[in-house]
């Protein structure tokens, strides 16, 4: 049984097992919200030992979600969590403590939001800087449907601030002064550290000498002071507010015309919840500032968050994290990385920019190496697109480092400063295909679709291991944007050394007389096992596609007439993707399209769970596409 199925046992929670409802917690004394806090971080840790999971982030706001939970009524307010990858203590109290041990398992609960599950589920939010949007929009929708007592909330990280569409939300909110709270939970933190001087910035806050011993002052006042609302607290939140503004030359926030309050500790339940109280009550839009440190509560997570962000599972031994098992083969992220490497080394001219992904791209030893061309630009993709625009411009040869579902945040700048410039941006798109048990959020099935219709842009895929290399140095050959997709996958390997890369021509590895696959990048593992499944019954021509865009219009030419049938796979949607470009070269050069048939994912968002079993289920696997192959066979023989 792997990690990623092995059930959890689920320790002894009393106070956990009695929350079937989050409104439950508005009757625990502060000892118990004290214990449900132990409790929850309990049951993170027995998570880990089954699966790999989210964990330092969750651990992080377990204060912060119960603070929430006792002083909103989320069945009728409103609650959104960005990015949403910190769910997990927020699932525990709002009733589904006894499903827990299903999450991120195919079947089970999701380990994002995801309204299906819960009425306190929103949205199903897995891509960062939406949440004021969208609570934005809840508030004043609420307020135009006859329900303004409501209230809403959006808890954003100060990894997700500085996203662009962060700012379009409080420069709107500001200006509308519409009643909105905004929970900023910061943790020095995105996956890695986060980057940017609105990181510096919100440092100074935290950091500034007098303020740091003012803030003390306050919180000792602000204790002998009975309830928040009363007129000697209030002068002493506005004097703490002007000061603080005189000496750190104007708050940022309160420009844009937000109340900010804060920072407060963020792992204090009790003073959470007083301030939470304060904020409920003030008109307007209010940011709340909590500070909270990412892995709190775990040792080994609070000393490297980074690593256990979404570490692979392990056991706990005596606060020692001992892994479980082993990853396996290399993924292609592995071989992209290593590619970029040696084309960093050999051209001085290359320089690699990322969304915030550096240790989801596994690129630490590029950042150490090259520091002066490596580029975080935190949560904005955007930005790095038009910045990586702006490098080619001036003659550099910028490699854009994103997944594939964070990459479609870009689509006007790919668009407009990228492939309208006729600009050789190279893009590397991680995760493209299944992304197991993160699940429709961050599925990255559609870059094929959005991409191939973009003028002046090649599409690539490996179909194996040996490919990466000599692809990315084609791509960085090209004068024009080139765009590769790889999945979240151990790479295939192939004894064979790999043809040489051509624009635009594919690879034929096995040759047949019954029909032709084409596969598509890392389709090409499970079809060379379903051939082989189908030796002695079926003689099969295997094609490694390569190119999405340009097809290769005479493999196409070639495939449908030296007879048998033609099937294209790809683990992406279909429509738009590459069968379709198959299809409409076919069609075009006047041939048989009847004789196709496209492979692909549906039309439809994919739930979380193992991608060996997603791709199974949805007509992917060696087997199915065997079963394909044999039901095409039979249609030419019925034909014939």
């Amino acid at each position: 049984m792997t990690s990623e199925t092995a059930p959890m046992k689920i320790g002894k929670h009393p106070l956990l097992s009695r929350l079937d409802d989050a409104e439950v917690l508005k009757t625990f004394t502060p000892a118990e919200l004290e214990s449900v806090a132990v409790e929850i971080r309990d049951v993170l840790c027995n998570l880990m030992a089954t699966r790999t999971a989210h964990f330092a982030s969750n651990l992080g706001v377990v204060e912060l979600c119960l603070a929430l939970h006792t002083e909103f009524d989320f069945r009728t307010d409103r609650l959104i969590w960005d990015t949403g990858h910190q769910i997990y203590p927020h699932k525990l109290v709002t009733g589904r403590y006894p499903q827990f041990d299903t999450i991120r398992n195919q079947g089970g609960l999701m380990g994002y939001p995801n309204p299906v599950e819960s009425p306190y589920d929103l949205f199903m939010t897995g891509h960062a800087g939406c949440s004021v949007s969208t609570a934005m929009g809840l508030a004043s929708g609420d307020a135009l449907m006859g329900q303004a007592a409501r209230h809403s909330v959006a808890v954003i990280g100060d990894g997700a601030l500085p996203s662009g569409i962060v700012f379009e939300a409080m420069n709107n909110a500001g200006d509308s002064g519409d009643k909105l709270t905004i929970i900023l939970n910061d943790n020095k933190m995105s996956i890695c550290p986060r980057v940017g001087a609105l990181a510096a910035y919100l440092d100074r806050l935290r950091s500034n000498p007098f303020y740091t011993g003012l803030k003390h002052e306050v919180a000792k006042a602000l204790g002998k002071v009975p309830m928040f609302g009363d007129p000697a607290e209030r002068m002493l939140a506005q004097l703490k507010e002007g000061v603080k503004a005189g000496f750190l030359g104007g708050m940022l926030f309160e420009e844009l015309g937000i109340r900010y309050i804060g920072p407060i500790d963020g792992h204090d339940v009790t003073l959470l919840r007083k301030y939470l109280r304060m904020v409920r009550d003030l008109p307007g839009p209010v940011l709340l500032h909590v500070v909270t440190e990412k892995g709190h509560g775990y040792k080994p997570a609070e000393q490297n968050p980074v690593y256990f962000h979404t570490p692979p599972a392990f056991l706990d031994e005596g606060g020692k994290p001992v892994p479980l098992g082993s990853d396996g083969s290399p993924p292609y992220t592995n071989f992209i990385r290593d590619a970029i490497l040696a084309q960093m080394q050999a051209n001085p001219k290359v320089t690699v920019l990322t969304a915030a992904m550096c240790q989801g791209n596994k690129l630490e030893p590029v950042r150490e190496r090259f520091a002066d061309r490596f580029f975080d630009v935190g949560i904005c993709e955007s930005h790095a697109v038009a910045f990586a625009a702006g490098q080619c411009k001036a003659g550099m040869r910028p490699i854009v480092d994103i997944y594939s579902t964070f990459l479609q945040r870009s689509h006007d700048q790919i668009f407009q400063e990228v492939c309208l410039q006729k600009l050789p941006v190279t893009f590397l798109m991680d995760r493209s295909g299944l992304t197991g048990p993160d699940g429709p959020t961050h599925h990255g099935v559609f870059d094929i679709g959005y991409l191939r219709s973009f003028p002046n842009l090649v599409l690539m895929a490996p179909g194996y291991a040996d490919e990466v290399t000599p692809m990315l140095q084609f791509a960085l050959e090209q004068d024009t944007a080139v765009a590769i997709r790889y999945p979240k996958a151990a790479a295939l390997h192939l004894t064979d050394p790999p043809s040489k890369i051509v624009l635009g021509k594919s690879e034929t590895l096995r040759t047949g007389t019954d029909g032709t696959i084409i596969a598509y990048g890392a389709m090409l593992d499970q079809v060379l096992a379903a051939v082989d499944l189908l030796a002695g019954e079926l003689s099969v021509t295997v094609v490694n596609g390569r190119f999405a865009k340009p097809i290769d219009h005479e493999m196409v030419y070639r495939s449908f007439e030296q007879g048998g049938f033609v099937i294209t796979v790809e683990e992406a949607a279909k429509m738009g993707g590459f069968g379709s470009a198959v299809l409409e070269s076919a069609s075009d050069q006047r041939l048989d399209t009847r004789k196709l048939l496209r492979l692909a994912l549906p039309d439809e968002f994919i739930e979380h769970g193992n991608r060996e079993t997603l791709l199974d289920q949805l007509g992917l696997g060696p087997k199915q596409i065997a079963a394909a192959c044999r039901q095409m066979a039979a249609m030419e023989v019925n034909v014939s």
